[in-house]
């Protein structure tokens, strides 16, 4: 398990556990469309979407009376008090966009609707959530009576938004101030590490959100939290965002981030925007060994620590009479997968390789080619030929070279 590896690391050398692959944007649970839309709805929904505009209008520009004005009595105290939770979001977009829209019953109406927001001098496209929309009929009147999410939740669902602003970072969240600070410098030092690598054509900033509990890390997520015990952070992207533009925000799971040492955060920070870095080149027929690989790579390079520390459970591995490497399979990565650890440890050492035996530009120049060129066969035979374009020899005396590589690293 992924808190195995964690507490490993953290008692034998002061390292950490990385983040599983890049989230994707969780899907919300499948509503039924509606099949056929009556008069009532059809001359219904323009005031809907009306109160909605108006309900974003207000929550951007922070405007309790407009706010107000749009919910039902009995829901203005908690709206108003939602208005100030996100008070210090610096949102430079707010939207909503009805996606599901049913027959009211009686003067009660729900529907479901997407949450664009987007945040100022960090987005270039808004992240998306999810909402389930209450309306109500108050005296001829529709009004909004409930705001809920479906799957991840908004930061200010879980609370008050605290908001740390660093050289090349923000990070907001529920978290301790001092906690938010320490987070943003981690990541200010993070991102020209990154750039040193993978150069200047990524926005150079990240986003973090920070929450208080693993309990709202998940309900971020829209996970279970048993999933992701042990896991310092993941990096998720707005779903539908073009590739090359995303909002991504770098997520940190405050009970196994507060585990790790300073050198580990800095490592677990490196790793999530080397993700951020490379959205642009990243697709998804781009193996996870590679995608988690370069991320690990980048994250220890230059941390002073020796292969054995970096990848203990590689080095059991390598020393037991038999092993044979063998690159990672994506279903390896997936959350609490028994042999998790050791695909990170591979997929790291893999990538490590090949930057000390061809240059590390050949390692960045290898992940762009395998984003911009997708497998129009077999996937084993695209990798191979990839091999043979980029760095001169096939697949297998690529593997071979590996193994050879861990046995003089690890078995001795």
């Amino acid at each position: 398990m992924l808190s195995r590896r964690a507490a490993l690391l953290l008692a034998a050398a002061g390292l950490v556990q990385l983040s599983p692959p890049v989230a994707r944007p969780v899907q919300a649970p499948s509503v039924p469309p509606v099949r056929s839309a009556g008069a009532e709805t059809i001359r219904l929904r323009p005031r809907i979407e009306a109160l909605l505009a108006d309900r974003a209008r207000a929550l951007l520009r922070l405007d309790r009376t407009a706010l107000a004005a749009g919910v039902t009595p009995a829901g203005r105290a908690a709206e108003l008090a939602a208005l100030a939770r996100l008070a210090r979001v610096p949102l430079a977009e707010l939207s909503y966009r009805i996606t599901d829209f049913a027959e009211p019953v009686g003067g009660a109406l729900t529907l479901t609707a997407e949450l664009g927001w987007r945040i100022a001098e960090f987005d270039d496209l808004p992240a998306v959530l999810t909402r389930r929309i209450g309306c109500e009929l108050v005296d001829g009147e529709w009004l909004l009576a409930t705001d809920q999410p479906i799957g991840g939740a908004a930061l200010w669902d879980l609370g008050e938004v605290r908001a740390v602003q660093g050289g090349h970072s923000l990070v907001l969240g529920q978290a301790e101030p001092a906690a938010l600070a320490a987070a943003a410098a981690t990541a200010d030092l993070a991102v020209p590490l990154v750039t040193e690598v993978w150069g200047g054509d990524w926005p150079g900033r990240l986003l973090l959100g920070f929450p208080a509990t693993a309990e709202q890390f998940a309900r971020l997520l829209g996970v279970s939290e048993a999933g992701y015990q042990g896991i310092a952070a993941v990096t998720t992207a707005a779903a539908g965002a073009p590739l090359h533009s995303p909002a991504d925000r770098v997520l940190i799971n405050p009970q196994a981030y507060a585990g790790l040492s300073e050198l580990g955060r800095r490592v677990v920070t490196v790793h999530e925007a080397t993700h951020v870095a490379t959205r642009a080149d990243t697709r998804p027929w781009t193996p996870l060994w590679l995608s988690e690989g370069v991320a690990d790579y980048t994250g220890y390079r230059g941390a002073g620590r020796s292969p054995k520390q970096i990848a203990p459970e590689l080095a059991r591995a390598a020393a037991v009479k038999g092993f044979t490497a063998a690159l990672p399979a994506d279903a390896d990565f997936a959350a609490g997968s028994a042999g998790i650890g050791l695909a990170y440890e591979l997929a790291w050492s893999a990538c490590d390789l090949i930057a000390r035996r061809f240059g590390e530009q050949r390692l960045v120049d290898f992940y762009r080619a395998a984003g911009a060129t997708g497998p129009t066969g077999g996937r084993e035979e695209w990798l191979d030929g990839l091999c043979r374009a980029r760095l001169g020899l096939g697949l297998a005396d690529l593997t071979r070279q590996w193994g050879e590589d861990l046995h003089q690293r690890f078995a001795h």
